[in-house]
């Protein structure tokens, strides 16, 4: 049962309900740290661990496949498992995973202790929309709020500090192990949390993910999903380069990517606020995408003066990240149902995503130029706005024959 549910709206003090905002927040720190840590010491960990240009490029495919594959299948272990034991679980596993990769000098075991990590991760990614739903039914916009913001938190954190803490201890391996102290940290309030564990419902009708198959609603989520990750993804690994094919020094371009960053903290926080006060969520939809646009616009044909500009409307635009996770507590009435879209959106949607950089840099070296990725990213918004444009409105997965 909700732990609020018995509570008059506006009312969220009791001890419970704090315990569990801490938890949500101290997990959703602790979801990228396992993929942001490793980019920015990527070259080094493949020298020193005599990674081939293979092992480099499977590792940063793991995010992707991790999040796809194991998320598909968390809503199945949290109904045999309990929701607030399996997020312990996924939150041990990480901090088990990134520990073991800080001490090891093999790149195959490197590889499969990162996969691990990953795949705590991906549990609480699908894990956490869903405890929101349950224990905050009338407050899913807040909570959405507090969850992006401690996700992109975590995400700017890990990506800006590994490299200083390297520095300082002089060895990776710390700079790597530190992030599994903080996942330690994160796992105390859910340990606390097992003795209110939410009763199962193991009578109901199955809500999983291949029920969602055949719910327009659902793909048209995970369409918006993938699309909006493809654009995230090709930001993280594009703009610096883009900004110095575009006549920025190398150190200039590295300062806009963590202005970029940073900027998707406070989006995180106004974006879900901003969605749950509203029943059809289809003007945002528009508005994040024109964002985009003229971003994106400004950097292809824009003065190149003015790319501060546009990497600040493209981080606007990135709200759809938080936009979409809102979608997936307002499209559902139950906790159940809302496991299963999160898994069915966040898998698929992963997947579609994970192409994308990789598309940029073959369209990149065949044209030798920027036009047909930018042409690319125009393709991608057109369809995240038709498909955003319907699942933005106002409606319910559970009215759909699919789960009728």
């Amino acid at each position: 049962m909700s732990v609020l549910a018995s509570e008059p709206r506006g009312r969220t003090t009791t001890p419970l309900a704090w315990l569990l905002v801490l938890g949500i927040v101290l997990a959703a720190l602790n979801l990228r740290t396992a993929v942001t840590s490793v980019g920015p010491l990527l070259d080094q960990l493949a020298g020193a661990l005599g990674m081939t240009s293979v092992g480099t490029g499977l590792l940063t495919t793991l995010p992707v496949l991790a999040f796809a594959g194991v998320g598909a299948v968390t809503p199945t272990l949290a109904r045999r498992v309990g929701e607030h034991r399996l997020l312990l679980l996924a939150l041990v596993t990480l901090g088990v995973g990134m520990l073991v990769r800080s001490l090891v000098g093999s790149a195959p075991v490197f590889l499969l202790s990162s996969a691990v990590a990953l795949s705590g991760g991906a549990v609480g990614n699908v894990l956490i929309p869903t405890l929101i739903k349950r224990h905050f039914p009338a407050r899913t916009g807040i909570m959405t709020t507090v969850y992006t913001t401690a996700l992109a938190a975590g995400t700017m954190l890990a990506a800006a500090a590994t490299v200083p803490i390297e520095r300082a201890s002089g060895n990776w391996h710390v700079a790597l192990g530190v992030w599994a102290a903080l996942a330690a940290v994160a796992a105390i309030p859910w340990l606390a949390l097992l003795r209110s564990e939410p009763e199962r419902n193991t009578g109901g009708r199955d809500a999983g993910i291949r029920r969602l198959l055949g719910s327009r609603l659902a793909w048209m989520i995970a369409i918006y999903f993938g699309t909006q990750s493809m654009i995230a993804y090709i930001m993280f690994g594009w703009l610096a380069t883009i900004l110095t094919d575009g006549g920025y020094s190398t150190s200039e371009a590295g300062l806009l990517l963590g202005v970029f960053t940073a900027l998707n903290i406070p989006v995180s926080v106004v974006v879900p606020m901003i969605a749950a006060r509203f029943r059809d969520q289809r003007p945002m939809v528009v508005g994040l995408v024109a964002f985009y646009a003229v971003g994106f616009a400004g950097l292809w044909a824009g003065p190149t003066s003015w790319a501060p500009l546009w990497v600040t409307l493209i981080a606007v635009g990135m709200g759809s990240f938080p936009l979409a996770l809102v979608m997936l507590g307002l499209r559902t009435r139950t906790p159940e149902v809302t496991a299963a879209l999160s898994a069915f959106g966040q898998s698929a949607g992963y997947l579609i995503a994970g192409g994308g950089p990789l598309l940029v840099g073959v369209l990149r070296e065949t044209s030798g130029g920027w036009a047909l990725p930018y042409t690319l990213i125009f393709v991608v918004l057109a369809v995240q706005l038709v498909t955003g444009l319907y699942a933005g409105r106002e409606r319910h997965l559970e009215d759909e024959r699919a789960l009728g």
